[in-house]
């Protein structure tokens, strides 16, 4: 048995009737276990979270959905990762399981993230088996748990379900990315791996919300959507995944993390576009439902 040093998922059930809708966040972790060992300073590793994001959704469980989020910070083992997107250069010995490394390894970014950017490690030293497998069992295993047993619960009750995993992004996205872009990172981006993890009237009906509300949105462009929707977004059986990423700058200075003057602006639209959202689930719930 191995344990966290805290809580390592948090779950915030429905408030009055349920609803097939499930929202989770990752990466809004912001409490450090004390065996992370890392060389680069806090400040620096707090870039990499998704701070605020799940307070932004707070209204949720008001509305029928399930709230979940990530306790833990994702630098020091992300959750939106395959246990197979390991970097073989971190480890002091070889992983005993065929690794996969992919785009996010590659960036240093993968199930245990390498580096902030190309000029801030996170270590001064190699991992070892025992310690990788801790974070695996005591905080990645935790939050899958609980996310598949909300996914579950929902799916066997209502014979569907939506989904909605939430994030945020640096203002520098295409540059932290690698990539030149002709045009300003959007204020939100919606990602279905390119219409293949959601039915298309889902993602329309937000993007639609959120333009009604003055705000630019752009599709898979540049985030498509990583390890979490790919999974659980399967629409033709009536799962529905779609990632929502918010520019941060319309909430928090970036530098600090604090929340700035438009965090209660962002926080009150984000409870007018779960309202539609609702709304748009509970019409599709009644339709699955009178199809069994």
């Amino acid at each position: 048995m191995t344990y966290a040093d805290f809580n390592a998922v948090s779950v915030q059930e429905p408030q009055g009737p349920a609803l097939p809708l499930v929202c989770d966040s990752p990466h809004s972790g912001e409490r450090y276990p004390e065996d992370f060992g890392a060389a680069a300073t806090r400040s620096q590793l707090r870039q990499g979270e998704d701070t605020h994001v799940d307070a932004l959704w707070s209204a949720a469980p008001a509305l029928g959905a399930t709230l979940i989020a990530a306790n833990f910070p994702r630098v020091y083992i992300d959750p939106n990762r395959t246990l197979q997107d390991l970097d073989p250069e971190l480890l002091a010995e070889p992983w005993p399981e065929p690794l996969e490394p992919g785009e996010k390894t590659r960036l240093g970014k993968g199930l245990i993230w390498r580096r902030m950017d190309k000029a801030t490690p996170i270590y001064d030293r190699k991992l070892t088996l025992d310690e990788v497998r801790h974070r695996i069992r005591a905080y990645y295993e935790p939050y899958h748990a609980a996310l598949s047993q909300a996914i579950g619960r929902v799916e066997q009750r209502f014979g569907a379900v939506w989904h909605l995993n939430l994030h945020s992004m640096p203002n520098d996205a295409y540059e932290r990315l690698g990539r030149q872009s002709e045009h300003p990172l959007a204020d939100f981006v919606l990602g279905d791996r390119d219409g293949t993890t959601c039915e298309p009237e889902f993602i329309a009906l937000i993007e639609k919300a959120l333009r009604d509300l003055g705000y630019t949105v752009a599709r898979n462009d540049p985030y498509k959507g990583v390890q979490l929707i790919a999974q659980i977004g399967q629409p033709a059986l009536n799962r529905h995944s779609l990632q929502v990423e918010i520019r941060r700058p319309l909430y928090m200075d970036e530098a600090t993390r604090e929340r700035n003057a438009g965090f209660e602006l962002l926080r009150g639209h984000l409870s007018q576009v779960l309202e539609q959202v609702a709304d748009y689930v509970r019409v599709r719930m009644n339709a699955v439902t009178s199809t069994k």
